[in-house]
């Protein structure tokens, strides 16, 4: 008998981390589009944290029937971003450790935070005076 062993398909373990990373490099060839896919909830909210910011242009959610597209639009405005794995634990306190270590300056960009009260930047995040998990961040 013989018998076929069969490997399976690739699983994707960051939905996030891939979204941001095609960001970035459609930014870094000039593109004015990208589009994204998967979707999920956690993409939505932290481009609405980058577009609130002014980092990235409106963004448009194209129902296909299963998991979704966004297409985002580009302004030139965004040097780097990316997503911060695993999910560290940052307390209310300790936004300067992770602002230090992964932000070229502190005059600019953004830790984006997943909190109790929704997804944030770290700034807003110290103004409320919560803390969370770090998702990642943009500048």
């Amino acid at each position: 008998f013989l018998y076929f062993i069969v490997s399976p398909a690739m699983v994707m373990m960051s939905v996030l981390s891939r979204a941001l990373r095609n960001i970035a490099s459609a930014e870094r060839r000039g593109k004015r589009q990208v589009l994204l896919r998967p979707s999920s909830k956690v993409i939505v909210k932290f481009l609405q944290v980058m577009q609130k910011h002014g980092y990235i242009g409106d963004f448009e959610i194209v129902d296909d029937h299963r998991s979704n597209k966004i297409v985002v639009n580009l302004n030139g405005r965004l040097n780097k971003c990316g997503a911060i794995c695993p999910r560290f634990d940052c307390p209310a306190d300790g936004f300067e450790k992770w602002v230090r270590n992964i932000l070229p300056s502190r005059q600019f960009g953004y830790v984006v935070l997943t909190t109790s009260l929704g997804i944030m930047d770290h700034e807003e995040a110290r103004q409320r005076n919560t803390g969370g998990k770090v998702l990642g961040f943009f500048y």
